[in-house]
């Protein structure tokens, strides 16, 4: 199964978000996301086998009880990548629990470490094709972080589809 480690905004804060997701509703070449399923990504595991789901859900439990509650801040808008055709469209997340919170399921499973930094952002929107860039936009939404949860992600003809498998709270 396709795993993952996210916080999830309320539903407030995600239903808050639609109206930013709108800006680029009739731009084709975007795909949105559902607003139940905007959050913020600490680690994607990929693949994990039965066997190794125990594991991963005692680390997230241990990671998550080391940092506590804290407040997310949800700014401006960007693309991955910063410059030349966008892959995807995103809000910066800032949060004191964000970096300690990545760093600490990294280090607990190494043999899931990505290259890549961690960038804490929510994806509002997905390029399925030709996709215009639209001006920046600041959000200034907060929202209060009290779980991590683990997360599994199906890959179905209409999307990923995803089921919130475990809880962890902070």
């Amino acid at each position: 199964m396709r795993l993952f480690y996210a916080i999830f905004p309320p539903k407030a804060i995600q239903q808050a978000l639609v109206p930013t997701q709108e800006a680029l509703r009739h731009y084709k070449g975007w795909k949105l996301a559902p607003p139940e399923q905007l959050h913020i990504t600490l680690l994607f595991l990929g693949e994990v086998h039965n066997e190794g789901l125990e594991h991963v859900s005692q680390v997230g439990r241990t990671v998550a009880r080391s940092v506590p509650p804290f407040e997310v801040r949800l700014g401006g808008t960007g693309y991955f990548p910063a410059s030349g055709s966008p892959r995807v469209w995103f809000v910066k997340a800032e949060g004191e629990g964000l970096e300690p919170l990545a760093s600490g399921l990294r280090r607990a499973l190494p043999e899931f470490e990505r290259a890549e930094r961690f960038h804490p952002h929510l994806t509002l929107a997905r390029k399925k094709g030709p996709a215009p860039r639209i001006g920046p936009q600041v959000l200034g939404l907060r929202f209060q972080a009290k779980a991590v949860c683990l997360v599994e992600s199906r890959l179905e003809k209409s999307g990923s589809k995803y089921e919130v498998l475990e809880v962890f709270p902070l």
